[in-house]
């Protein structure tokens, strides 16, 4: 076990010691690398909501839902990867995990090269379904033809850090993104302001600076001396594994992907009030990402301890675990949501200060922002429950929550309620509310354990 010994020391062991010292010190450092992510791509729309036309604002902040169809369907993928990798680290299966780290990588060069063309082929025909005002449209094809071009960048960087975090790592991630961060920012700077590039400079910058933090991450994992190190001559996808992969990975990404699809139908319903709501949907969009990442972080964190410490035949402790990360999202959150309700206004007007647009996008924070409290919940027991290896329940629950329920919601609301933007902006809160009440319920019913993928 002299791999085992080393990688404990560069790593975070959950399967014992004190769980909200744990939790924090794996979910901080994931915490901090996600909003360096957010905060180059709340730079991104500042650059071209100051620098360039208004429609290149919306065009920025209104294909979001477009990119995230394929981004977060490979999110989940590699999640599924590193739920079996926290598993096999827990039960200290070292060949078996080492045999997963190199499957997992052969299955993201394959799955990205087809999401890239996949991507490429579909932006115009999302951009048509979600409705995107004329004056919008061609700048929003313009940045998602150069974003998914760099597709392959955005995989490698997602399944190495998943990799790394899988056995208590969050810290190197974090590093990546911090001089990812740093170098779109530069970019941002030269490609609009100097260079006059527009969303095409946007689009540049981003893939450039996710091509660094790929190489990075990627660098780290054949240099490491601990048991997670790549060798060419071992890169092969073996089926046992994979299988393992996909049990974990596919129903999250069917749902990630179903969900973000169903979301271009949401922002065509806010592009179909004009550019200036489109536009203030963006800059709502851009604090949207904020509030999410401290439960995004404890999600994760939460979905590593789970699987470790099953992994370990510890399922009383991974139950723990799972209740001290909601308390601590919903302290953090609740944190989070005093300033911006207050600041609204000053917050929209950093990203765009057309009077039209800070009116809309200041009601939007305020009426909206207050239900991420609940969405901790969903967010949190999901990833607990994907640790465990039970994907299929949080992909019903939230797919019938998010995409199902959201979408009559939303018709039924135009059609027959009230066709202004606010009550139907509320369509996501409501789809929060009923995928919360109901993975809490599953939750308290199930048997954590029963879907465990090492014995």
């Amino acid at each position: 076990m002299k791999g085992l010994a080393s990688f404990k020391k560069q790593n975070i062991d959950m399967t014992h010691g004190n769980i909200y010292q744990q939790l924090s010190l794996f979910a901080v450092p994931l915490f901090m690398g996600n909003l360096f992510q957010q905060f180059y791509n709340l730079v991104d729309t500042w650059v071209v909501g100051n620098f360039s036309t208004n429609a290149a604002f919306a065009a920025v902040g209104s294909v979001t839902s477009i990119v995230n169809m394929l981004l977060n369907a490979f999110i989940a993928l590699s999640n599924g990867a590193g739920v079996v990798i926290s598993q096999y680290y827990g039960a200290r299966k070292l060949q078996n995990l080492k045999q997963t780290v190199h499957t997992a990588m052969m299955m993201s060069l394959l799955v990205g090269i087809l999401f890239t063309f996949i991507g490429l082929w579909a932006a115009p025909l999302m951009l048509k379904i979600a409705n995107m005002p004329p004056s919008v449209a061609p700048e929003a094809l313009t940045y998602l033809n150069i974003y998914f071009s760099g597709m392959l960048a955005m995989v490698f960087y997602n399944i190495g850090a998943s990799v790394l975090r899988a056995i208590g790592d969050s810290t190197k991630p974090f590093y990546f993104l911090v001089v990812s961060a740093l170098i779109n920012i530069v970019l941002d700077l030269i490609f609009v302001i100097h260079l006059d590039m527009g969303v095409a400079g946007v689009a540049w910058a981003t893939v450039i600076s996710q091509a660094v933090s790929a190489v990075l991450v990627i660098v780290v994992l054949f240099k490491t001396s601990t048991c997670v190190r790549l060798q060419f001559t071992a890169l092969r996808i073996h089926k046992n594994e994979l299988t393992k992969i996909l049990i974990v990975g596919i129903p999250s990404a069917i749902q990630m992907a179903v969900t973000a699809f169903s979301n271009v139908f949401v922002q065509s319903y806010i592009n179909h009030f004009g550019e200036d709501l489109t536009a203030a949907w963006a800059a709502y969009a851009k604090i949207d990402h904020l509030l999410f990442l401290p439960m995004q972080a404890l999600a994760y964190a939460v979905s590593t301890f789970v699987g470790q410490n099953l992994g370990n035949n510890n399922v009383e402790r991974a139950k723990k675990g799972t209740s001290a990360a909601i308390k601590l999202a919903l302290l953090v959150t609740a944190i989070l949501l005093i300033p911006i309700v207050i600041f609204a206004p000053h917050i929209v007007a950093i990203f765009n200060d057309k009077p039209e647009v800070v009116y809309h996008g200041t009601r939007f924070l305020r009426y909206i922002s207050p239900f991420y409290m609940v969405c901790v919940i969903n967010q949190v027991l999901a990833m607990s429950l994907r640790g465990s290896g039970n994907s299929k329940a949080p992909m019903i629950i939230m797919l019938s929550s998010f995409v199902v329920f959201r979408q009559v919601y939303l018709f039924i609301t135009a059609n027959f309620i009230s066709n202004t933007i606010l009550p139907i902006a509320m369509g996501y809160p409501a789809g929060w509310i009923v995928a919360s009440v109901i993975t809490l319920v599953y939750y308290k019913k199930t048997d954590l354990a029963s879907k465990r993928l090492v014995e």
